[in-house]
């Protein structure tokens, strides 16, 4: 545009410099098509995304997985049934001293826990 400008400008003597274009006044088909492709750049970086966000979701359940899995395992190694009648014996314990409670029976519930009555 600037040549084309500047070699008119030259026939009448003029020198033209710089050209500045304000507006362009493009056509609707074009626009549209810019448009369209604008909006498809848009959904592909959501897309992109959202499978990031998907992506990082599954790491963090993978790693919740695992330490919940480590648990169980330290868990497991650790309890006996011993430890467990001991446990269920202090609970007992606590919850006897309770005003909630009125009747405990030593011995008489599974595994030989205490049964306790009364409880509202």
């Amino acid at each position: 545009i600037k040549e084309q400008l500047a070699s008119k400008l030259a026939e009448n003597y003029i020198q033209l410099n710089d050209v500045l274009i304000r507006n362009i006044q493009l056509p609707v088909t074009l626009e549209k098509a810019i448009e369209r492709k604008l909006q498809q750049e848009q959904e592909s970086l959501e897309y992109e995304f959202r499978l990031e966000k998907a992506q990082k979701e599954a790491d963090r359940l993978r790693i919740e997985a695992a330490g919940i899995r480590d648990f169980e395992e330290i868990i497991s190694k650790g309890l006996s049934d011993k430890l467990l009648k001991w446990k269920g014996i202090e609970a007992t314990k606590e919850i006897a001293k309770s005003n909630n409670s009125k009747v405990v029976i030593v011995g008489g519930g599974e595994g030989g826990l205490p049964i306790i009555l009364g409880n509202d």
